[in-house]
């Protein structure tokens, strides 16, 4: 028996990181262990282990994102940025402002101010209130494929004539990129813009007023080659959250889900390591299923981690114009059952992890005339109160729309408003926000620092708790079965410490601290695929991380 415990333990051992060496088990634990059964060998060897701890940019990525979009900056909005289309003109879309400004100013002008515009958008100063006010963890960034400043990617579509305009656009997203990292703020790419449009609307772009991208399929090849170009940006360093290649597709459009399956495809062909955020097309049923298709613990190829991207307005539809506030209220914590019964169990059913990319705390008129006698700020902050949270508990993060335009600071439209505490009442003295951010954005250094003490010194007592807990009630249940506990206290360990690293932050390469594993179910699907482990009891290493990383959030309190 003791030749048995050592083999598991020196099996344990070899795959947990150098950084966070075993502790010797208490005369307890080693007790429990000695009735368990033989561990039958895996029907599949175990390969070597690649996990390490969490890298800076692996915090970026899958810590919980408490974000805004950047709005209509490198895809024009009429709406949003009214300033940047010639007063005479008539479209309300990207197209329509260049064609407008080169008819009215020339080509040389109108590249001066759109990249003046570009450069003037975000200032030190509003990166500072990002971080320090809104603590903000991340930018939603939509561009368009104009945007890359490959004129091959213009070709054939309606910005070809336009492609030198744009010819320092990319080094433009790139420096904007690079500012808001050196702050720890990560960006998602949005590739709002698609050739040929994703949607009618003028944010795909242009006034066409068609979806063209879907059943085209020099369109649909274009948008891969434009993924692939960003996938190679990213490979060499260019440190992105991830990448959204569509935005808001139109319902059952033709063609997306194999479309999405290629892109996906050439996406990891170049870097498997990077996100890949996903429309839902207004259907997020539909998009759970194929999310848990493709994240599943063993592919047959590396392949990107995917998320699925849902958008949760109240402020379209006239069935919610019939809707007063607070009924709208309380539906918010109803959103997003799809994913009920869907998460917990990676090796059963595959991952699925969503964030709400597009959110505000608009209403209708007609929506505020059935609000009574209540008082409208306290109805808008309860509606963005009640978002911020069940965002935070459903979701991997939430992206506000949006931050910048023309009539900024937005009202109930705007995140720096809905982010800055006013009256909850009339007259009264106390200040709240609409849009909160997770409790753990908001603890200062200090507190960090001690919460990290106390739960390194609870660390052990947990691990032992757990191990026991699990190995008694599987003991129980299951007495003549084989048994491989040794996964379990494996995962344990390697959960709790990620979480730890999440807490504690990269300080030395611009990741602040007070992080949460907020995709957690693809943080479960990256370490899975990582550890090495094959056979029947690799279920025991799951849940074993999950209840590592629970763990610590328990002491810690987030």
């Amino acid at each position: 028996m003791h030749d048995i415990l050592g083999k598991a333990k020196a099996a344990l051992d070899s795959v947990i990181p150098t950084s966070s060496p075993s502790p010797p088990l208490p005369p307890g634990m080693v007790a429990s262990y000695q009735h368990l059964p033989q561990p039958p060998l895996p029907s599949t060897a175990d390969l070597p282990s690649t996990i390490q701890d969490p890298t800076a940019l692996d915090i970026l990525r899958y810590r919980y994102h408490h974000g805004t979009n950047l709005g209509s900056i490198y895809v024009l909005e009429r709406w949003l940025f009214p300033s940047r289309f010639p007063k005479k003109s008539q479209g309300t879309s990207e197209l329509e402002a260049v064609k407008a400004w080169v008819h009215e100013i020339g080509e040389g002008p109108t590249k001066a101010m759109f990249e003046k515009a570009w450069a003037e958008v975000v200032t030190d100063q509003d990166i500072k209130w990002l971080k320090e006010e809104a603590k903000c963890t991340t930018v939603r960034l939509p561009i368009g494929y104009y945007d890359l400043s490959d004129p091959s990617f213009t070709r054939g579509t309606p910005f070809e004539p336009y492609d030198y305009i744009y010819s320092a656009a990319w080094a433009s997203i790139r420096s904007l990129i690079s500012r808001l990292r050196a702050h720890s703020i990560g960006v998602l790419l949005d590739l709002h813009a698609l050739p040929g449009g994703a949607n009618p609307h003028d944010h795909s772009g242009t006034n066409s007023g068609v979806a063209q991208f879907f059943n085209s399929h020099s369109n649909r090849d274009m948008g891969t080659r434009c993924c692939e170009f960003i996938a190679r940006e990213a490979k060499a360093g260019l440190d992105i959250v991830g990448l959204q290649i569509v935005n808001e597709a139109d319902w059952e459009s033709p063609n997306l889900y194999e479309w999405y399956d290629e892109c996906i495809q050439a996406i990891s062909a170049i870097d498997s390591s990077l996100p890949v955020i996903i429309s839902d097309a207004w259907n997020l049923q539909k998009a759970v299923e194929y999310a848990l298709r493709k994240n599943t613990a063993y592919p047959s190829i590396p392949t990107c981690p995917v998320l699925i991207d849902t958008h949760l307005y109240w402020a379209f539809t006239d069935k919610d114009k019939q809707k007063s506030p607070q009924q709208i209220i309380d539906e918010v914590p109803a959103q997003l059952t799809a994913l009920d019964g869907r998460e917990g169990s990676i090796l059963d059913r595959g991952a699925v992890q969503t964030i709400v990319g597009e959110y505000s705390c608009v209403l209708t008129e007609e929506t505020w005339s059935k609000a009574g006698s209540s008082d409208r700020q306290e109805l808008v902050r309860r509606f963005g109160n009640t978002q911020s949270k069940r965002y935070q508990e459903r979701t991997a993060g939430a992206f506000f729309w949006t931050w910048k335009m023309d009539w900024y600071p937005g009202g109930e439209w705007g995140f720096a408003a809905q982010c800055t505490p006013q009256s909850s009442q009339p007259h009264s003295a106390t200040l709240l926000p609409s849009i909160t951010a997770p409790p753990h954005a908001l603890l200062p250094a200090h507190e960090i620092c001690n919460l990290l003490e106390r739960v390194s010194h609870r660390r052990n007592e947990r691990m032992h708790a757990a191990v026991d807990q699990h190995v008694s009630y599987w003991h129980h249940l299951h007495t003549e079965k084989p048994a491989e506990h040794w996964r379990y206290e494996n995962g344990w360990k390697i959960g709790h410490q990620d979480a730890y690293v999440f807490f504690e932050g990269r300080g030395a390469e611009a990741v602040g601290q007070g992080n949460k594993i907020g995709a957690l179910e693809l943080w479960v699907l990256k370490r899975v695929r990582e550890c090495g482990m094959r056979g029947d009891q690799v279920w025991e290493f799951e849940q074993g991380l999950r209840r590592g990383v629970h763990d610590f959030c328990s002491v810690v309190g987030i």
